[in-house]
């Protein structure tokens, strides 16, 4: 029986895409992606699964890069892999950051609310008058969905 040189990802919380994806692979096939840091969350996940589709005889292309597979090739992949990493450590920081300092500055992600207050006093007298909570949604111009939202 084959093994798959999609193994590896059992069990390690990869997107079911990319388990399908190698388990497909056969020998003499090229796995491409976008750039390196695509292939894997972590250094050691990118070098075990760049490794394992080598012992299945499968190539890597990595569209922005080479690939060496033997020798200097090695060591090299490796490197770029640690840097891959920090690089996307790096991103992730600095996206923390900016939110927080958006966050400080009272900005808020996301899209502006529909409801104000005074509509949302609107709709709970309506509520309490025994009105259905569709009419009121449709009255007022908003889903229902966000009506349960902000009346809880």
């Amino acid at each position: 029986m084959r093994t798959a040189p999609g193994r590896y990802l059992e069990n390690r919380g990869h997107r079911p895409f990319s388990r399908s994806a190698l388990d497909c692979m056969r020998k003499g096939d090229a796995l491409c992606v976008w750039k390196l840091d695509r292939l894997g969350r972590s250094t050691k996940d990118v070098l075990m699964i760049a490794e394992d589709l080598h012992s299945h005889g499968i190539a890597l292309r990595i569209l922005t890069g080479n690939y060496f597979a033997k020798g200097e090739g090695k060591f090299f992949f490796t490197t770029m892999v640690t840097f891959a990493e920090l690089e996307r450590d790096m991103v992730v920081e600095r996206t923390r950051a900016g939110l927080d300092a958006a966050k400080a500055q009272g900005r808020t992600g996301g899209r502006p609310t529909v409801i104000t207050e005074d509509v949302l006093t609107v709709a709970k007298a309506r509520g309490g008058k025994g009105e259905s909570v569709t009419a009121i949604a449709e009255a007022l111009g908003v889903s229902r969905a966000t009506l349960y939202r902000h009346i809880g």
